[in-house]
């Protein structure tokens, strides 16, 4: 599977693994919704299990994603700090969202 990250949101996410709360975990993608065509995503702290595949970025960070998942396949997680801070975590295959 692929991931792609932008630089921003590959220095949020390593801070936030950083933190209290991110110690001794990774970052996972999924999907919250599924509408058939496109989901919305979000991410979390997480542990892998057997479903998962680990992925690794241009940016030294890994993804955690679930094999099963199809529209995880070119997951691409971006993060903005206009017009407000945010992440926009979108698929270069699919219909994309801001969450």
């Amino acid at each position: 599977m692929e991931v792609k990250i932008n630089r921003n949101a590959a220095k949020v996410l390593k801070n936030a693994l950083a933190s209290p709360e991110g110690q001794g975990k990774m970052i996972r993608v999924y999907v919250t919704i599924d509408h058939g065509d496109h989901a919305h995503y979000d991410w979390k702290f997480d542990t892998p299990t057997e479903h998962d595949e680990i992925v690794k970025t241009d940016k030294d960070i890994d993804i955690i994603l679930d094999k099963r998942e199809k529209f995880l396949e070119g997951v691409w997680i971006q993060y903005f700090h206009v017009p407000e801070p945010e992440f926009v975590i979108s698929s270069l295959h699919h219909a994309h969202h801001h969450h």
